[in-house]
């Protein structure tokens, strides 16, 4: 059976899903039925073309013009490989830091006959699933080249919070003072009611990344996680090892391999021992208690491993428990087979855990933004 063949059957609604998750990764709001119409566009066409699943996926899952771009980024990290594009070409978008799609409607030939310059969509996808699954300290040169890619289209944002500000709505309370203003504007004349309700924002997000030693076979991917998620939205970094770094506006720059040099530079502690509960209580005096983590979601980027006094670490915990909105914890180790939490200074610090996940791999990571916004689903 052909690539393309397999492109049209379980297979390929499989790899179409992952896509759809990584769209959600990337800050598509790429609901359910979205996605069921997604199915149904790429059924009608030929599954095995990319250009047919591009433009089914852009028609269908794509609900805004700001979609649009990060729809582009995700689809050419999911399904270009080595820089091939849908119509056969190298866009030169596919190295550049905010790709762009250019996709050309190809004649209605067989599936065999069409694109015989490009891969098949059922292998190139196959590979991008394989590799949202394994593991990051796993990965070789090519590999982490592509993990990039993926993770350059990543967003995370915190669930939405309502505000002590009103905006004008179509139900809510009536708002006296339009209402008001609108009947003196009239002369007197009955005019239709206005009302407000209280608008709503995101919920900051707080990412503690650690960089000792024993992260260092993920601390690379996690701080690009970090970068592209610092990029779109409200979302504050910082480092841990021996010391603690804001690294916030390091990670503002909008090219990644800048960005990390950046943040080489300025982490004097990378690959270091590692000190989570004096730089946990470090940042809780400085930052958190001043605004930080107050209401926010915290993210601990850690395995856990703990040279100080585990004791230190629990308290601490507690703290940032009683401040934050949430308290999410993703450790790459969870994912091994026959993990437990056995190390004491992540025994320590469970109980003031809200969610405890993976972070080992895109889809570990994909399933954290899915967490981290509230969502059920990875």
């Amino acid at each position: 059976m052909s690539a393309v063949d397999c492109a049209t059957g379980r297979d390929a609604d499989a790899v179409l899903l992952g896509f759809a998750r990584a769209l959600r990764a990337g800050g598509l709001d790429a609901s359910t039925e979205r996605v069921h119409a997604f199915l149904r566009a790429v059924a009608v066409l030929r599954p095995g073309v990319r250009g047919d699943v591009y433009w089914a996926g852009r028609s269908t899952l794509c609900g805004s013009r700001e979609d649009l771009e990060r729809y582009d980024t995700v689809f050419t990290a999911y399904f270009v490989d080595t820089g091939d594009a849908p119509d056969g070409r190298t866009p030169a978008a596919a190295t550049a830091p905010r790709p762009r799609l250019v996709v050309r409607d190809a004649p209605r030939t067989t599936s065999s006959e069409s694109e015989p310059h490009a891969a098949p969509i059922g292998a190139l996808a196959s590979s991008a699933e394989v590799l949202r699954h394994r593991d990051i300290a796993e990965l070789d040169a090519a590999g982490r080249d592509r993990l990039r890619r993926l993770l350059a289209a990543f967003a995370l944002r915190g669930p939405t919070r309502r505000t002590a500000r009103r905006r004008p709505a179509r139900r809510g309370e009536v708002d006296r003072r339009r209402t008001v203003r609108d009947l003196l504007r009239h002369g007197g004349e009955p005019a239709p009611l206005r009302h407000r309700a209280r608008a709503e924002r995101p919920r900051r997000v707080v990412l503690l990344v650690d960089v000792s030693g024993s992260m260092a076979p993920y601390a690379d991917a996690l701080l690009r996680f970090a970068h592209a998620s610092a990029r779109s939205g409200r979302t504050e970094v910082f480092t841990l090892a021996t010391r603690l770094t804001r690294v916030t506006r390091e990670l503002a720059r909008r090219d990644p391999d800048l960005a990390m040099a950046a943040v080489a530079a300025a982490v004097p502690d990378w690959s270091g021992g590692t000190r989570l509960g004096e730089l946990l209580r470090e940042f809780l005096d400085r930052w958190g208690q001043r605004g930080t983590a107050r209401g926010a979601v915290v993210v601990l980027l850690s395995d856990g491993w703990e040279r100080g006094d585990p004791e230190l670490l629990g308290r601490q915990m507690r703290r940032l428990h009683r401040l934050a909105h949430r308290v999410i914890w993703a450790n790459p180790r969870k994912a091994r087979p026959g993990y437990a939490p056995l190390a004491a200074g992540m025994a320590a610090a469970l109980p003031s855990v809200d969610a405890f996940v993976a972070g080992h791999s895109p889809a570990a990571l994909e399933r954290l933004a899915a967490v981290v916004r509230g969502a059920d689903d990875a």
